[in-house]
């Protein structure tokens, strides 16, 4: 498949972008290198070849999962204006 300059044109004025007469040949040479680039990649057999996450067999190191941040609650809630049973009480917004 292959762009004309009359796609090229149609696709700019969608994506709204600003094609000059000038950039429209090369802006069509790319697109049309892209669009072959896709048609050979759609041209490989790919059946019985499971799908990867990654390129590479690549493992997330994990960590576990802990507080490391001292309990500062006491002290935020202490500046708040309400509380109550450690929860803030903030206006009513929706009636």
């Amino acid at each position: 498949m292959s762009l004309s300059s009359d796609d090229v044109k149609r696709i700019a004025r969608l994506a709204r972008i600003a094609v000059t007469d000038a950039e429209l040949a090369a802006t069509q040479t790319q697109l049309n290198r892209i669009l072959h680039l896709i048609d050979q990649m759609r041209a490989v057999d790919t059946a019985g070849i499971a799908p990867m996450a990654h390129a590479q067999d690549v493992h997330l190191r994990l960590r576990e999962d802990e507080v490391t941040a001292p309990d500062r609650r006491e002290a935020f809630q202490a500046v708040a204006p309400a509380v109550e049973n450690g929860l803030y009480l903030v206006p009513k917004v929706i009636e």
